[in-house]
């Protein structure tokens, strides 16, 4: 509880700072890893950073002009940053975008470099 309520002010800090908007995400701890899951409707993966370094990852990117497909309010820059307890190996980070959902698995570990994770996927938009 105490680390979702710290992480819950980082995110309204960042937005309050200028940081821009804060896309909805889901974070699971399993015994292995970690699964954060980001909404990303509209966003075409060219738009989309992941970065690791240290324990920390950070997901930011840009929102340009409203699609006619896609519902949304947001638009402009984006920023997402979690701190994850304990070591994890950013050599075995993946990330994919399908049908408007950014999925990044990263594996629990020793030391981890910093490092940019490509993403792959399906379906950059919804459909």
């Amino acid at each position: 509880m105490r680390y979702q309520m710290g992480h819950l002010l980082e995110q309204a800090t960042l937005a309050q700072a200028g940081q821009g908007w804060t896309p909805l995400t889901e974070e699971d701890e399993t015994e292995d890893g970690y699964v954060i899951k980001a909404e990303m409707p509209g966003i075409p993966r060219e738009n989309i950073t992941v970065e690791i370094d240290g324990n920390d990852l950070c997901i930011t990117g840009e929102l340009g002009k409203r699609s006619d497909k896609v519902l949304t309010r947001r638009k402009g820059r984006f920023c997402y940053r979690a701190s994850l307890s304990g070591g994890i190996d950013s050599d075995k980070a993946e990330a994919t975008l399908d049908r408007g959902v950014l999925t990044v698995r990263i594996s629990k570990s020793g030391e981890s470099k910093p490092r940019r994770i490509p993403i792959t996927g399906g379906h950059d938009q919804l459909t």
